[in-house]
């Protein structure tokens, strides 16, 4: 599944009024108005217990989200399953990590990220 795929299943089984973000750049992907609820999408392309979180995605979500009175919600697709997580009720242990600097795309350079892992038994299965 890609972003739009996702976004797509969404808007169609979950948040009718969903919108994508008008910036490309930014921390947010898309919003639904009548549930406040600013999400981040993912797409992994292998099934983990446990999904990867940066911590700059989630202060930027949060913060973005308290300013506005949302709720910031994460949503990540497998092939197993679509898992949501509202980051009000979550409680990251963070660490650092060398991955690569970016998922998709051409710079694939490793870098140190802080990041935490979410475990999808804590998920909201969608």
């Amino acid at each position: 599944m890609i972003e739009q795929e996702l976004f797509d299943y969404l808007k169609l089984n979950v948040y009718p009024d969903l919108v994508m973000s008008t910036s490309p750049i930014s921390r947010w992907d898309c919003y639904s108005a009548t549930k406040q609820h600013r999400i981040e999408l993912k797409c992994r392309k292998t099934h983990y217990d446990e999904l990867v979180i940066e911590k700059s995605k989630f202060k930027a979500l949060l913060d973005k989200a308290i300013d506005n009175w949302d709720a910031p919600i994460y949503i990540n697709s497998t092939p197993k399953g679509i898992y949501k997580w509202n980051l009000f009720f979550t409680n990251p242990q963070w660490f650092f990590k060398d991955l690569p600097e970016t998922t998709d795309f051409a710079k694939r350079k490793k870098i140190s990220k802080e990041i935490a892992m979410l475990p999808v038994y804590d998920a909201e299965i969608l």
